[in-house]
């Protein structure tokens, strides 16, 4: 299936349902490329420009915001730091799902916490800071070891500090002395030591009802994710479904519709909310090779008011980001059951580029390709995978 991106009114009447994607970055470019498989069109808005574009090459539509949000079914969000009065008019609509509430739970950790509080859902202890004599009074109370973050516009490690002696206590006091914290308050949060990091895809459909991913585990190196497992090795089903009743209580408080992801501490049989992000999500980036339905087509399902389907798997699969390098070598596409997703970006420092999903029949046999995967890596990657596969 075709569609055209002539950018003229004509694409709107073009017979195929319409869904509007708040953001035009690569979530919004794989959410094109399920939808099309479903006769559904998508035009992603680039939030800092106001336009509507082209969610693959990224061409500037003669469609304005306001006549795309009349002629669609649906408007939907690839992030959470949109524009208030963008967010407000898709609101204003009806049509945005999810809901202007919960995408602020994802951009705001302030409104986040408050949520996870309200529903009494564990979450690492914080604290709140207005000033360095916050911090002061914070670090006392949970320290040795805590992690301080922005509120707001915080991700793949920016706009955090770590504080783990008493000489970065001083030399990060020292830095935000002139801060402001009228504009961006602070959250101080105990620095725990969790087991494992995991994460839950849910969808909620539109009449409500939810389904389920497996649970994911997730690495790190510099702030972001380097690698994906699914299911999470030594799954349970009780630990999945201690994880889907706290999806369930999020999802329900927020009238939620479409993919929510929660990102979760493992610390014995408890399990801490660490972050929630109300959108399709890079640890679900898996189910994509992994899985009859893809998190991209589920969540359009979701809130276009199709049937939510297809969330589970007899595979070990892996999704390894590619950060901040060139496209890989023909070599490294050519390994059995790898699939390169390329997101076609200028490369930068920390950028994410692609990422490489690998399916395998046993984790024997996952590791093993893991490690091929690894060999054809440039060693900015090689490095954080060798932590996991060696």
């Amino acid at each position: 299936m075709t569609h055209k991106f002539s950018g003229n009114a004509d694409y709107l009447n073009n017979g195929n349902d319409l869904v509007v994607v708040l953001g035009h970055g690569q979530l919004a470019r794989m959410m094109y490329l399920a939808a099309s498989q479903l006769g559904i069109n998508i035009i992603a808005v680039d939030a800092d420009r106001l336009c509507c574009v082209n969610p693959v090459d990224k061409t500037v539509l003669a469609v304005d915001v306001e006549t795309a949000f009349a002629h669609c079914i649906a408007i939907t969000s690839e992030f959470e730091h949109l524009p208030k009065e963008l967010l407000a008019t898709a609101q204003a609509t009806g049509k945005l799902r999810p809901g202007a509430n919960s995408i602020a739970a994802g951009a705001d950790r302030i409104v986040e916490k408050q949520l996870l509080s309200s529903l009494s859902i564990p979450n690492c202890t914080h604290r709140i800071i207005h000033s360095v004599d916050d911090l002061t009074e914070a670090y006392k109370t949970l320290g040795p070891k805590v992690i301080l973050k922005t509120s707001r516009d915080g991700y793949d490690g920016y706009g955090q500090w770590r504080i783990f002696s008493e000489r970065d206590f001083a030399s990060i006091s020292n830095e935000l002395s002139t801060f402001d914290f009228g504009h961006m308050p602070l959250i101080a949060e105990q620095c725990i030591e969790f087991e494992r990091e995991i994460s839950l895809l849910g969808i909620t459909d539109i009449k409500g009802k939810h389904h389920y991913y497996p649970l994911t585990e997730n690495h790190h190196g510099d702030g972001q994710l380097v690698l994906s497992l699914a299911p999470a090795p030594n799954n349970s089903d009780e630990l999945q479904n201690k994880a889907q009743q706290i999806h369930q209580s999020i999802a329900n408080e927020l009238n939620y519709v479409g993919v929510l992801a929660i990102e979760l501490f493992q610390v014995g049989d408890t399990l801490l909310v660490n972050e929630i992000a109300p959108r399709v999500h890079n640890s679900g980036h898996w189910t994509q090779q992994g899985c009859q339905v893809s998190q991209f087509e589920n969540h359009i399902r979701a809130v276009a008011g199709l049937t939510v389907t297809g969330t589970t798997t007899d595979k070990q699969v892996a999704m390894v980001n590619y950060v901040g390098e060139a496209k890989p070598s023909k070599t490294l596409q050519a390994i059995e059951n790898t699939h390169l997703h390329w997101y076609d970006k200028s490369v930068r420092a920390k950028r994410k580029m692609g990422h490489i999903n690998v399916v395998a029949n046993t984790v024997t046999e996952l590791q093993t390709t893991l490690k091929q995967v690894k060999s054809q890596l440039p060693e900015s990657l090689a490095k954080n995978l060798a932590k996991v596969v060696d």
